[in-house]
């Protein structure tokens, strides 16, 4: 599979489909496979890039600390070095406020920005949150915090059915490029030193934000104020959605995205 090196780390990265491009920042803990509910549907009409953030997938992992502005800085070498003049960005979650980071690096080479359960800010609750589940997770099992996570992530509509929460659980336990902890604990607290809202009134290119209604990790009012502090934003709430948005509602979440590119590249068209 294709790795390159991009600001000191080798990351790896797939291109689905042709088109213009759409590069796509998974969050906390997620890799390539997190958009499997996505990509076959994206790159029917967009050149779909997805990637490993540092410290998690086929991609390097490395030794120190490091904060939300390195895992951009990332992404911009990986756009730099597959020659992305302009492309879409999307991000999910932490990987939303990787993708603020590099709309405000780029503002005029992103074309539209699409920023799913993401935050402005985790601000002092986030950091406190993020410090006692970085201390809980170096000492749980695996199973132990793959249930964390699903408590966190699933909607309640999933935990009704004993079927589905089994095939979740056994789908990543079953993964071959599971996180390692370690990584894990690092983007944890990356992501919660994450602060843009003082800055992210300065975007003018067209941003979509889309929040989940059950989301428990970043409650939707976290969508709503990242949508109040972008002039212009628009903001799409999913109706019993949880923060694992993307899966469990796909077919929603694929057609906002698009409905928002298609008429974002209208409005270009009409200049």
């Amino acid at each position: 599979m294709p790795t390159l090196q991009a600001n000191g780390q080798r990351l790896h990265y797939e291109i689905h489909g042709e088109g213009e491009p759409l590069l796509c920042i998974m969050g906390l803990g997620g890799d390539v496979s997190g958009w499997r509910s996505q990509v076959p549907v994206w790159s029917r009409h967009y050149r779909t890039i997805v990637f490993d953030n540092r410290d998690v997938g086929r991609s390097d992992y490395v030794d120190s600390t490091y904060d939300v502005r390195d895992m951009a800085a990332d992404a911009i070498a990986l756009a730099e070095a597959l020659g992305l003049t302009r492309f879409h960005l999307i991000g999910i979650s932490m990987g939303g406020a990787i993708a603020q980071e590099v709309a405000l690096a780029l503002p005029d080479r992103v074309l539209t920005l699409t920023l799913c359960v993401s935050y402005a800010s985790a601000g002092r609750m986030g950091r406190d949150r993020a410090r006692l589940q970085a201390e809980a997770a170096a000492v749980k099992s695996e199973e132990q915090l793959l249930e964390e996570l699903m408590l966190l992530t699933l909607s309640e509509a999933i935990y009704e059915t004993a079927e589905n929460l089994a095939a979740v659980r056994e789908l990543v336990l079953s993964y071959p490029y599971r996180q390692r902890r370690d990584g894990f604990i690092r983007q944890i607290h990356a992501g919660a030193r994450h602060e843009a809202r003082d800055r992210l009134g300065s975007l003018a290119m067209p941003v979509h934000v889309i929040g989940a209604e059950q989301d428990l990790l970043v409650p939707v009012w976290k969508s709503r104020e990242l949508a109040e502090l972008i002039p212009g934003a628009r903001l799409s709430v999913i109706d019993g959605a949880a923060h694992a948005v993307n899966v469990e509602h796909a077919r929603e979440f694929n057609a906002l995205v698009l409905e928002f590119l298609r008429s974002s590249r209208a409005a270009r068209a009409a200049f």
